[in-house]
């Protein structure tokens, strides 16, 4: 945090290189415990990360009401989505609850993530059009 306020105050007379060219040193990346817990813990994890994104759908009702994020949860355009969202949701629950597989936990967490990011897409308009038509795009197999 220092050195990002050392370069906006302009104070930068011994640095010649730029603010992007810096090592990161280590802010984006995972700690080894963090990392013990994701890789050696998926299970631990899948319930951390799953409580966390329940949060943080619900945290949208909170601001909104309820009422109206169930209504825009369930709404035609994007009803599909969210079911895929709760069903992956459920599925990493019940992978790190019920069946403590550790391999299915991991897939169910992936699945989760690509949910709710297909989730979130739907509340921004033509984005999942955008997405999708950029996918087929780069996955075109055509010579």
């Amino acid at each position: 945090m220092w050195k990002l306020n050392h370069f906006l105050s302009g104070d930068d007379e011994e640095r010649e290189e730029s603010f992007l060219e810096e090592e990161s040193d280590g802010l984006c990346s995972l700690s080894p415990t963090q990392s013990l817990i994701v890789f050696a813990k998926p299970i631990k994890y899948a319930l951390l990360f799953t409580f966390g994104n329940v949060l943080a759908v619900g945290s949208t009702a909170f601001l909104i009401g309820p009422g109206r994020q169930l209504g825009m949860m369930f709404d035609p355009v994007r009803i599909y989505a969210t079911a895929i969202y709760i069903g992956c949701v459920v599925l990493a629950l019940i992978c790190a609850l019920l069946i403590h597989s550790k391999i299915l936990t991991v897939f169910a967490i992936i699945f989760e993530i690509c949910a709710l990011i297909w989730y979130s897409l739907s509340s921004i308009p033509f984005a999942r059009r955008m997405v999708s038509n950029l996918m087929i795009r780069l996955c075109d197999t055509e010579l």
